[in-house]
């Protein structure tokens, strides 16, 4: 499989050289990103692609200083939905309906019993369900990327909260959840770009019931 030469391929890297990403491979990488499975179909998350420079520095010293925010060609912010409620739900299934020539009220039991699950929950449980959605199409992002040979580093160390106020989304109903940086390597200045790959061995990895 070409994706898994391209997982061997690819690795977190810790030092980008500046070098501009083409449009047509972040387009290519963000499709991947926005076709990634998600519970019910609800996509409950957004992703926010930042290339401004000024916004980049801001956005360093927020995530420990880390050159990748700075150096990388785009930087992109996963944030989910900070909450379920009966109206985001009732957006998705409209569109759903609409998209797919159904009759308006085919989905309604579905979205009923979805209505009444998430409304049993706390807003906090529902976001951590949100964040679980966002983090398959960051895995998905990831491996697109690789197939085209952009590097890409996974940022989970910075501050949520300082974040959320710099982009204001709390008052879209959003809270940040993962950073990714795409560019390309900068191999001369990069320790970690020729250490050998290391998994967890596959026999204590994966486990066969039969």
């Amino acid at each position: 499989m070409e994706l898994l030469n391209a997982l061997k391929w690819r690795y977190a890297t810790k030092k980008m050289n500046g070098q501009a990403v083409s449009q047509d491979k972040l387009d290519a990488i963000l499709e991947a990103a926005h076709l990634a499975p998600s519970s019910s179909g609800l996509q409950p998350f957004e992703i926010i692609v930042v290339t401004s420079s000024e916004l980049k520095e801001k956005i360093k010293p927020i995530a420990n200083n880390q050159s990748q925010i700075t150096d990388c060609s785009h930087l992109l912010i996963f944030a989910a939905w900070d909450n379920y409620t009966k109206e985001r739900i009732n957006e998705v299934f409209s569109r759903t309906i609409s998209e797919r020539g159904v009759p308006v009220d085919s989905m309604d039991d579905y979205k009923n019993r979805l209505t009444s699950r998430f409304s049993s929950f706390s807003a906090g449980q529902n976001f951590t369900h949100a964040a679980y959605q966002a983090y398959i199409s960051f895995g998905i992002a990831i491996a697109a990327a690789a197939e085209l040979k952009v590097d890409s580093t996974p940022i989970g160390g910075f501050d949520n909260t300082a974040l959320d106020k710099l982009l204001n989304l709390k008052e879209k109903s959003l809270r940040s959840v993962i950073l990714l940086a795409f560019g390309y390597r900068d191999a001369e200045n990069d320790w970690l770009v020729n250490l050998k790959k290391v998994r967890t061995p596959k026999a204590r990895f994966i486990t066969e019931l039969k």
